[in-house]
């Protein structure tokens, strides 16, 4: 009875705790997009483009060879971005070769 006990307030912390950190997760996420809008604002605001990541020649060659997986893979590796935004990225640079 008593272990039964233990381990329904093990399951019951464990997901309080998820769901504390995603929340806090998702306001950070909140934050971050707000503060790179604003960036966005200031950088457009003054004339300034940001440079591009010197992995976006590498990609090129990967995507101008039909090899869009491989060129997403280079990107992660070589910026340390996330799955999603590596696709995002590379789809970016691949309508731009399109024009």
């Amino acid at each position: 009875m008593t272990t039964l006990f233990l381990l329904l307030a093990l399951i019951a912390t464990a997901g309080w705790i998820t769901s504390t950190v995603s929340l806090r997760m998702k306001a950070l996420e909140t934050r971050a997009d707000r503060l790179e809008r604003r960036l966005g604002l200031v950088l457009e605001h003054f004339g300034i483009e940001e440079p591009e990541h010197p992995v976006t020649d590498d990609v090129r060659a990967l995507l101008r060879d039909g090899r869009k997986i491989e060129a997403i893979k280079v990107y992660r590796q070589s910026t340390g971005a996330g799955l999603a935004e590596a696709k995002q990225a590379v789809e970016a640079i691949a309508v731009t070769e399109a024009v």
